[in-house]
């Protein structure tokens, strides 16, 4: 009935649409017509075109006829779609009636055999019976042996047959697991019965786990087993693979009916790599067998062992042991991240240890440079199966840093007490009775600058094993313990001339040990460069390197000093006696000073360049300004114009004889010569006529503008013949004709005073 309102629906929603469409038709009608009228009396506007008016009827005849034909067409193609679809209709309505029925009689069929299915479970409960009848019946006889099969595996598990002992398990455990089965799916009593089968098959779960143990026995002497008898291994290994697809249908059947047998799944693929990883660790753990108390170069030694013994298990690895694996397994690469992960824990509890400064450097080294190259990870026969590059690092960066820096802090207190200890030994060898070692060109020197450099070199060497950027640093390091050094060496240097000159007959060997002093400064100049060139990239000289260069100077130049300051010392009765009634009578002092000077430079011969051309012009400048100090300290005044000549003759002979000395000494020096400062005083004395004395003085002050109004007026004063006024003139003159003092001026008379004046503020320079 429902079926047939809704198909008289659907026929009056069809009448209105056919109805709403003739509508439609009739107003096309009209529009066409009007569209006609218009189209002709477009074509009849003018009189000649009357005479194509059945021209014009036939053309629009044919244009209707062919519209016609295809509306035609097109409606009759909307009729027969229409039709068919109303006779599918009615096939679909005569269908669904005839289900309808078929439907009410399966109903009626359901409601009638409710009691037959009720009647049908004493059935069921019999089938289910009779399985596990059949079950029991099927597995009676393994039932009954399950004692002496149980004995039997044992046997075979003690004998190391593992193949033939894991074939026997199985067999136990797939007739506890059947049975077991049957039981769940028994309504009742199964869990009494299911404990009944359990405790009767209980040596079986113990059965399983001593076979583990004999397995996990086999893997963890893996690497000692493939070489002697692989095929206890491979064994080993398809018990495992057995257990694996053991464990998969387990869980598939746990997922098909619910139940589980007991121990499963076992995972003894997990539990063999946890027994890899394990043995693994223990092997790399094996390695050390002496600590730092027993060997100092324990570390070393534990480094160098574990080396070979990660090559070698990894070269058994990858011929041998990967092959006793299936392929999924990947056992190389297995073994190759076990033994990088096992080595990564290793190394970095070794890095907590509280380890010294050479074993920081051996484990770094060891770290950085030996565990990725050739001889180790990176050795062909590996790296062709695994990059080491795709690993993690060995150990994080931030372990890196920190042992870098406590190298550096460890380094830093151990070179400060090397270096001191170093310059504690060399000064002991200063007080000496015997002189110091000299090099192959003669020159003295101790073995200080030898031992100090040695001693960088080492480290800048063992630096240099981690890479080149900390080797700068180390480098960086020592050059800037190097000025802390050399201060010290100098505060020592001066030290040492104080006690000497305490008592300067000691030490015996004071020369010849300041002489080595200040080669030793040259040494250290040229140790530094070749120490730079060697190990640095950087060769542009550094404020570290230029304090460097400066302390070493000063070193350098208070030890010339020093020694210059024992000649004069020796040289001062002799120069005491110059320009006195003594000298003047024919004292033999410049003659002395000579002497003196000559024998002191024959051991200043063993000074290196420059300090020797540099000592040889001190002493000529020190000689030169004693002797013009004599002049200007008034100790006598000519009388007559005889003494002034002598007096004269005698300063231009002995200035020869400085000129002599010094020229003999540095050869090789083309400045002009200082001693023409005692030659030009001595013209001044010995100007005949006191009206040129002006000029002569005028052509002193003019070569040496250091000297001041007072040197003047003390030369005059030693002259005896000037009066007041004429000093006065001289004076007024010369202030009136300032010069200025050239950088580079000869220091004469800087630093002469005149006792006249030494008490008087700083006198006026005539610039």
């Amino acid at each position: 009935m429902q079926r047939d309102v809704v198909w008289q629906s659907s026929c009056r929603r069809d009448g209105r649409h056919l109805t709403a469409l003739a509508g439609g038709m009739e107003e096309l009608d009209r529009e066409a017509f009007a569209t006609s009228v218009q189209r002709v009396a477009g074509m009849l506007q003018r009189p000649d075109q009357l005479d194509k008016v059945e021209q014009y009827r036939r053309r629009e005849a044919r244009k209707k006829a062919s519209v016609e034909a295809r509306l035609k067409a097109a409606i009759q193609s909307q009729l027969d779609g229409v039709r068919t679809g109303l006779l599918q209709l009615h096939s679909a309505l005569e269908d669904v009636r005839g289900i309808q029925s078929s439907l009410a009689d399966v109903s009626k069929d359901w409601r009638q055999s409710i009691s037959t299915i009720e009647s049908l479970r004493e059935v069921k409960e019999a089938v289910v019976q009779h399985s596990q009848l059949a079950s029991a019946v099927e597995n009676l006889k393994n039932i009954f042996s399950v004692p002496e099969m149980v004995q039997e595996t044992r046997e075979l598990i003690e004998q190391a047959e593992l193949l033939q002992a894991h074939r026997r398990l199985m067999d136990l455990e797939l007739s506890r697991d059947e049975l077991l089965y049957e039981q769940h799916r028994a309504d009742g009593g199964a869990a009494r019965d299911a404990g009944l089968i359990r405790a009767y098959f209980g040596q079986v779960e113990a059965l399983s786990e001593e076979l583990a143990k004999q397995l996990w026995m086999v893997l963890q002497r893996a690497l000692v087993t493939v070489r002697r008898d692989p095929t206890m291994l491979v064994s080993a290994v398809r018990v495992i693979e057995r257990e694996e697809r053991a464990d998969r249908r387990a869980l598939d059947r746990q997922r098909q009916t619910g139940f589980l047998p007991p121990g499963r799944p076992k995972r003894w693929r997990e539990r063999a790599s946890r027994v890899l990883e394990a043995t693994v660790a223990a092997r790399i753990e094996g390695s050390q067998s002496e600590t730092r108390d027993a060997d100092k170069m324990w570390l070393v030694r534990l480094l160098e062992r574990t080396r070979r013994n990660v090559l070698d298990d990894l070269v058994v690895a990858r011929h041998l042991l990967a092959h006793c694996f299936p392929p999924d397994y990947d056992a190389f690469r297995v073994f190759f991240h076990l033994y990088h992960r096992a080595l990564s824990a290793r190394v970095q509890e070794l890095a907590a240890e509280e380890l010294e400064a050479n074993e920081i450097v051996s484990l770094l080294t060891w770290v950085l440079n030996t565990y990725n190259s050739v001889e180790m990870m990176g050795h062909p026969e590996l790296s062709a199966e695994c990059d080491i590059n795709q690993l993690e690092p060995l150990i994080p960066q931030e372990v890196v840093d920190e042992l870098l820096s406590k190298y550096i802090q460890t380094f830093t207190s151990n070179i400060t007490g090397w270096l001191r200890k170093a310059l504690e030994t060399d000064r002991k060898d200063w007080y000496k009775d015997t002189e110091p070692e000299a090099d192959q060109d003669g020159y003295y020197q101790t073995s200080l600058p030898a031992i100090v450099f040695q001693m960088f070199e080492q480290n800048l060497q063992v630096a240099a094993q981690i890479n080149d950027t900390f080797k700068e640093q180390v480098l960086a390091l020592c050059l800037k313990q190097m000025t802390s050094f050399l201060h010290r060496y100098r505060e020592e240097a001066s030290v040492y001339k104080e006690d000497h000159l305490k008592d300067r007959q000691l030490p015996q060997c004071y020369v010849q040990y300041m002489i080595a002093i200040i080669n030793n400064c040259q040494t250290f100049k040229e140790s530094i460069n070749s120490l730079k060139k060697k190990h640095s990239q950087w060769m542009e000289p550094s404020p570290t390197d230029v304090a460097i260069e400066k302390t070493l100077n000063e070193v350098a130049k208070d030890g010339c000093q020093f020694l210059l300051d024992e000649i004069f010392l020796d040289l001062e009765h002799h120069l005491n006696e110059l320009l006195t009634r003594k000298w003047l009578g024919g004292s033999h002092a410049v003659e002395t000073i000579c002497v003196t000077v000559e024998d002191y430079f024959s051991d200043f011969s063993k000074i290196k360049k420059p300090y020797n051309t540099e000592m040889s012009s001190e002493a000529q400048r020190r000689v030169v300004v004693e002797y013009v100090r004599a002049v200007v300290q008034k100790r006598m005044s000519f009388k007559t114009a005889e003494e002034r000549r002598e007096g004269a003759d005698r300063m231009i002979k002995e200035a020869e004889q400085l000129r002599s000395l010094f020229r003999k000494l540095a050869p090789d020096e083309d400045k002009e010569s200082l001693c023409d400062a005692i030659t030009a005083i001595a013209e001044v004395f010995k100007l005949t006529d006191p009206s040129l004395l002006y000029l002569e003085v005028s052509t002193l002050v003019s070569k040496y503008p250091d000297i001041r109004e007072e040197h003047v007026t003390a030369l005059l004063s030693v002259r005896g013949d000037a009066s007041r006024e004429m000093r006065q003139m001289i004076m007024e003159t010369l202030n009136q004709n300032k010069q200025s003092v050239p950088a580079n001026a000869p220091p004469i008379f800087r630093d002469i005073t005149v006792p006249s004046l030494a008490s008087m503020a700083v006198p006026k320079l005539l610039k």
